[in-house]
């Protein structure tokens, strides 16, 4: 285990602290404990950012490295080096990937990498800049890492890979960033997401932000050489749907507005240090154990997803994206028990044959395909965008509405607990973030129907990571573009078109005051194809041409992608 003792001490001495306080003979009062924790956030704010930051950019902090590249892999005790919780579905993992030859190990790997890679060429952005890239990936999946990171320094570049968060001063809400082990208590994370409620107030926010600013001026050459992520997301948990807990500390309105100053700032402060136009990512997800007794089939069935022909998919995705730049307006209906009706109102094209509205996105930075976006204008965007079930960042969402207008969430509701406020306390935490409108910030069409046949053979649909659910049907996502930070860097499809919808109403206002221009998130949200009754183009007169209706593509040159319903 790594031998934090700095970390072991200041959290020791807090706790004799504490301890000291209930020994005296009178209870201390609750400011008093209170005002002890805040001392401890408060003293120790500087170093525990220092830490965290020189973690995510100098690849000499090799903790977690020298257990993926030193350990023997066969002997699964290497797991319990990290310090992390070691459930089955790490053990089960393990114990899968040893059972793949090296040659499957190095083909899963090669997906990843070559994804991350494809990532910078596509977005014109020069890799050999670089001398870092941050492995992400939750214990068990050691072997696929370690081919990885030789194939990475093939690239030239070094792993960074560093633990999810763990002091409060670090964590953001009930996200683990990092490398993780098992969750042994979803609810109890979830009822410690917002514990910053304890401290938060504008004195924090202000030496947080110094805080950060001083550990990125410190290790800025390395910033200034760090490519951005590569994750390696798990699907197949039990699903996990929170209940309210009395007593969980929860930011009041006024620290709502001051976490959201923070984000804003803290944003700015990165992309100042790992430039937003120079970074990438990528991110390919795949099954535990725990999604069921097929879990080797679905393992190799993602595989397979993850690998389709890619050419295929682009060939496709192009005859969509020629009919949608035919128009500035898009229809989508829901069916049934489906409430959905929006409009998407889209950019002007000034030379059709040199720009496009719509990305043709494969599988680069997003792994598997594909699917086709664009940021929406956000005049004349507006309606219903209602899904029966939904998991969010491993969050369920029982019947979500949001309400659209002018391009921003306006009302919004969902069926989770018993009151109202509950519900709507529920989305503002974990999808609005506290903002009081937030803008739709991407519409797509997911094509990939292989991933949707596959989900609904093995009844894994509601255990799907966004990642691979957001290319099986329409998606909106909510908060910032797919180009934030980055809009003024061209970006073109295959076909040599430049995407010109790369901003939207709020983003070009990063020209004016930068921290009006960004929201810190992006939450995509996909209607499934069982529940989508049409996707139309809709021209100057009124008429429409359909993409997709009643749940099937019939644009000419789409039909391919409606053979795996017919298997």
């Amino acid at each position: 285990m790594k031998k934090k003792y700095w970390d072991y001490t200041v959290t020791a001495e807090l706790f004799l602290e504490v301890y000291a306080a209930f020994e005296n003979g009178e209870l201390p009062s609750v400011k008093n404990v209170e005002d002890m924790l805040r001392s401890y956030v408060n003293d120790y704010c500087q170093d525990m950012m220092e830490q965290r930051i020189a973690e995510a950019v100098d690849p000499q902090l090799d903790f977690a490295v020298r257990i993926v590249m030193d350990s023997d892999l066969s002997d699964l005790r290497y797991l319990y080096r990290y310090g992390e919780y070691v459930s089955a579905n790490e053990i089960g993992v393990a114990e899968f990937m040893n059972s793949l030859s090296q040659d499957e190990i190095d083909s899963m790997a090669r997906t990843y990498t070559e994804g991350y890679r494809i990532g910078f060429i596509n977005g014109r952005k020069d890799i050999t800049k670089k001398k870092t890239v941050n492995i992400r990936y939750n214990l068990g999946f050691e072997r696929m890492v370690r081919a990885a990171i030789l194939q990475f320094r093939e690239m030239g570049l070094e792993p960074v890979i560093y633990r999810h968060a763990t002091h409060a001063v670090n964590k953001r809400g009930n996200a683990w960033i990092g490398f993780v082990g098992g969750n042994a208590n979803p609810q109890y994370e979830y009822d410690h997401r917002q514990d910053q409620a304890l401290f938060m107030d504008s004195d924090y926010v202000q030496r947080k932000l110094r805080s950060m600013q001083n550990a990125y001026e410190k290790y800025k050459d390395l910033a200034a050489v760090h490519g951005g992520p590569a994750c390696i997301e798990t699907f197949g948990e039990e699903p996990f749907a929170p209940v309210s807990t009395e007593g969980a500390w929860a930011l009041n309105e006024a620290q709502q507005k001051m976490q959201v100053e923070l984000d804003n700032e803290s944003g700015q402060i990165v992309n100042r240090y790992i430039r937003g136009d120079e970074r990438s990512f990528t991110i390919i997800a795949y099954p535990v154990p725990e999604i069921g007794n097929d879990f080797p089939k679905i393992f190799a069935e993602i595989v397979k997803i993850n690998t389709l022909d890619y050419k295929q998919y682009e060939r496709i995705q192009q005859t969509i994206i020629e009919t949608l730049d035919t128009c500035q307006w898009v229809e989508i209906k829901g069916k049934e028990d489906n409430e959905t009706d929006l409009i998407i109102h889209l950019h002007e094209l000034e030379d059709v044959r040199k720009q496009t509205n719509f990305e043709n996105c494969v599988a680069d930075v997003n792994i598997p395909v594909g699917e086709v976006f664009t940021s929406p204008v956000l005049a004349g965007t507006g309606g219903i965008l209602h899904v029966k079930k939904v998991y969010l960042n491993g969050l369920q969402f029982k019947d979500l509405k949001l309400v659209f207008d002018c391009g921003q969430v306006i009302d919004y509701s969902c069926a989770n607990f018993e009151t109202e406020e509950e519900n709507r306390a529920y989305i503002e935490d974990n999808i609005l973030h506290h903002h009081p409108k937030i803008p739709m910030g991407e519409f797509a069409i997911g094509t990939n129907t292989t991933a949707y046949v596959a989900a609904e053979k093995y009844g894994i649909a509601d255990k799907l990571p966004i990642l691979i659910a957001e290319k099986m049907g329409p998606h909106f996502a909510v908060g910032d573009t797919c180009y934030s930070w980055s809009e003024d860097t061209p970006v073109f499809n295959p076909d040599g078109r430049e995407i010109i919808a790369r901003d939207n109403e709020i983003s070009i206002l990063r020209k004016e005051d930068i921290s009006m221009a960004y929201y810190g998130c992006h939450t995509d949200i996909t209607i499934p194809y069982e529940e989508l009754g049409s996707i139309r183009v809709i021209d100057e007169d009124g008429e429409g041409t359909s993409i997709i209706e009643n749940g099937r593509f019939v644009l000419p040159g789409t039909e391919e992608l409606n053979r795996p319903f017919e298997k």
